[in-house]
C-alpha cells in the first residue's frame, strides 16, 4: 500500500542513469516511507548500487525525478541530501583508517533533522560492545567485521530517519555476519526506515516490509515482502 506523500522520505520516478555510454538504470521508480524497510534485491551487476547512488547524489541521473522529504534534489551534492536525514553504509565500508574508533564515531555525531539524539555515543557502544573494547584502536587495525560495525555505528551517530545498508555482511565470517544481522534487526525494531541490500535473501525478506527485485536496470518486482513468491526468487535471484 502506498504511503501518503507527507510520510515519504524518498520518492523517485523514471530514473535513467548512464556510466559513459552504458545505460544502467532504465526508468526505475522507487519510494520509501517513514519507518519502512525495503529489501533491494538482485544478482550482481543489476543496478542496485547505481540506484542507491543515483538517489543520494553520488551519481548524476540523466532522466527522472528524485524528491527527498518532498524536495527535488536533482543536481544537489551528496552531503546536502544526507543532511535531509539519510545515512549510507556503502559497500567497502569507507572508514577513516588513521582515526581511532572513538574519533570515527564522534566526528559524525549530530542531531537528526527534527533535533532527535536517540543514537548517542553511549548507545552506540552498548549496541556494539566490540567497539567499546577498541576505542583507541585505529580504524585500519580493526577486523573486517569490526570495521563494518564501526561504519554502521558512525552512520547511526547522525541520527538519520533512513539508513541504507549496501552489502553489510559481504565477506564476513558467519558468526560476525550473524552479529551484524542482530544489529540490523535492532535498528529495524527501533522504527528507523531502512534499505537493505544483501545476498542473504532469506534474512532480507524476513525483515522487509516490501521487496524490490532488479534485473538489468529494471524493477521486475516491487511489492509487499509476503507477496514475493518462490518462483520469483528462483527466477531472478537463484544461482
Amino acid at each position: 500500500m502506498s504511503k501518503p506523500a507527507s510520510e515519504l522520505l524518498i520518492e523517485a520516478s523514471g530514473i535513467h542513469t548512464y556510466y559513459g555510454a552504458s545505460h544502467i538504470l532504465h526508468g526505475v521508480d522507487f519510494r520509501i516511507g517513514r519507518g519502512e524497510t525495503i529489501g533491494l534485491m538482485g544478482r550482481n551487476g543489476m543496478g542496485k548500487t547505481t540506484l542507491i547512488r543515483s538517489l543520494l547524489g553520488h551519481v548524476a541521473f540523466s532522466q527522472g525525478t528524485v524528491r527527498v522529504r518532498d524536495e527535488a534534489v536533482a543536481g544537489w551534492p551528496a552531503y546536502r541530501i544526507a543532511r535531509l536525514g539519510i545515512a549510507y553504509v556503502p559497500e567497502g565500508r569507507g572508514i577513516f583508517p588513521n582515526l581511532s574508533v572513538r574519533e570515527n564515531l564522534v566526528m559524525a555525531a549530530r542531531a537528526g533533522v527534527d533535533g532527535r539524539c536517540a543514537w548517542t555515543y553511549e548507545r552506540i557502544l552498548e549496541t556494539f560492545p566490540r567497539l567499546a573494547e577498541r576505542l583507541t584502536h585505529g580504524g585500519g587495525q580493526l577486523s573486517g567485521g569490526e570495521q563494518q560495525m564501526l561504519t554502521i555505528g558512525r552512520a547511526l551517530m547522525t541520527n538519520p530517519d533512513l539508513l541504507i545498508l549496501d552489502e553489510a555482511t559481504e565477506g564476513l565470517a558467519p558468526l560476525i555476519a550473524r552479529d551484524i544481522w542482530r544489529i540490523i534487526r535492532e535498528i529495524h525494531d527501533s522504527g528507523m526506515a531502512t534499505v537493505i541490500v544483501d545476498k542473504n535473501y532469506g534474512a532480507v525478506i524476513d525483515l522487509a516490509d516490501r521487496c524490490m527485485v532488479m534485473v538489468k536496470g529494471v524493477a521486475v518486482f516491487d511489492d509487499l515482502a509476503e507477496n514475493l513468491s518462490d518462483s520469483v526468487v528462483q527466477k531472478y535471484l537463484g544461482v
